[in-house]
């Protein structure tokens, strides 16, 4: 697979790049420009995601016009492929040689766990994450210069294992990508469902990336209840047409980007069979809220379908948005200040209550993210489009899921067991 860095310089306006969908007015520069380096994953299995992360942090900017604190704000893309090595070769691009002032990304777990690391190596530069989800990256040997304003792959299955009891599955087997954000998915989903009674006989564990699913789906037990399928992007639908194509009709329990609107609205006739899928999630398609409407439609102005994008934000979106939505917010309440290594700006971060539209989120000590996550199940509108809808809200979950920081353990292949 190429590697290859994508670099854009987004300076007074992003119309340039985005057709007529913003105007920038002019204004007086008070300071030098804010470089922020913008990474996602726009090769591999997630790269219709990480197009819709951008467009989401590039909400986040436009909505301050590109300046904030009388700071131009200069975006610098680089382009990942989901694995970790990449990733970092990415970020050491755009801070080594394109010296940005501050890093949002990447998309995915491994990603982030790598690119955290890294972080440690870099003390004046401020690393917040793009949508990375996995557990290990803040809850592991955190960095004191990495910030992630979402919450986690684990946090957003809560509620979940008992909404799959509720529906009547008792047993059902696990089929998910093998890497760091899928452990947390399964294990958000576990640790409630096997405490309420449920069953889990089989684990099976793909490759990222992977596109032969046959000896996975020849494994699936009949006396399962349904499948718990945890894959994203390319991968799931390579799963769902070779699981149609294999007369397959177990009802499914979906991750998080499982049942995100890229893969909603790929073109095939198992997406018809996602109906009823309930899921864990950051976002619900329909979800209410005044606040999460407008960032519903402020995306669908700025982002036609006509021009690629999805009839409503994805995951990827809103995550990318709120991690650069909370750089700027912190840079606006410094005044632009990154002096001293930006200690005032991680302080003003590491306090704040970030107001987005699904919610607040605040940070704990490790600067991990504590806030809501959607139970939800997969509906069909009149016009066709599938979409998520609400069927619980989760408020102020934390990284541990209510259990005692001594004693929670992290997902792995492994954690949870209960067969």
């Amino acid at each position: 697979m190429r590697r290859t860095f994508v670099k854009t310089v987004v300076a007074t306006a992003v119309v340039a790049a985005f057709g007529s969908a913003f105007f920038y007015p002019a204004y007086a520069q008070q300071g030098k420009p804010v470089k922020i380096g913008l990474l996602a994953t726009l090769e591999g299995p997630f790269a219709a995601g990480g197009a819709d992360g951008m467009r989401g942090a590039e909400m986040a900017v436009n909505e301050r016009k590109g300046v904030v604190a009388g700071r131009k704000i200069e975006l610098i893309k680089a382009s990942s492929d989901a694995k970790p090595d990449v990733a970092v070769n990415a970020t050491r691009k755009l801070v080594e040689q394109d010296k940005v002032d501050i890093m949002v990304g990447p998309l995915s777990g491994g990603e982030g766990i790598a690119v955290k690391e890294y972080s440690k190596t870099q003390p004046n530069i401020t690393f917040i994450n793009g949508s990375s989800g996995a557990q290990a990256t803040t809850l592991v040997n955190p960095s004191p210069n990495f910030f992630r304003f979402n919450t986690e792959g684990a946090q957003w299955m809560v509620g979940l294992g008992k909404a799959a009891l509720d529906k009547g599955y008792k047993r059902v087997m696990v089929i998910a990508e093998d890497y760091a954000f899928p452990y947390s998915q399964v294990q958000g989903f576990m640790a409630e469902y096997c405490k309420l009674g449920g069953k889990v006989p089989v684990k099976a564990w793909v490759p990222l990336g992977g596109k032969d699913y046959a000896s996975v789906i020849a494994r699936i037990p009949k006396d399962v209840d349904a499948l718990v399928v945890v894959l994203g992007g390319a991968d799931a639908v390579n799963f769902l047409n070779q699981y149609e194509a294999a007369g397959g009709d177990k009802p499914l329990v979906g991750g998080s980007i499982t049942v995100s609107q890229d893969i909603l609205n790929y073109k095939g006739k198992r997406r018809d069979s996602l109906v009823g899928t309930i899921a864990g999630s950051p976002i619900a398609d329909s979800y209410d809220a005044p606040e999460f409407k407008k960032f519903v439609t402020d995306y669908q102005k700025a982002y036609p379908v006509s021009s690629g994008a999805y009839p409503s934000p994805s995951l990827f979106a809103l995550v990318y948005y709120i991690n650069m939505k909370a750089t700027l917010d912190a840079l606006e309440a410094v005044k632009g200040d990154l002096s001293d290594g930006h200690k005032k700006y991680r302080e003003t971060m590491s306090k704040m209550t970030l107001k987005l539209p699904t919610g607040e989120h605040k940070l704990d000590a490790n600067r991990q993210a504590i806030g809501s996550t959607f139970i939800t199940e997969v509906v069909k509108d009149s016009q066709g489009n599938l979409f998520n809808k609400v069927l619980r809200r989760v408020d102020n979950v934390n990284q541990t899921l209510g259990t005692p920081p001594a004693e929670f353990k992290i997902g792995s292949r492994d954690e949870p067991s209960c067969p």
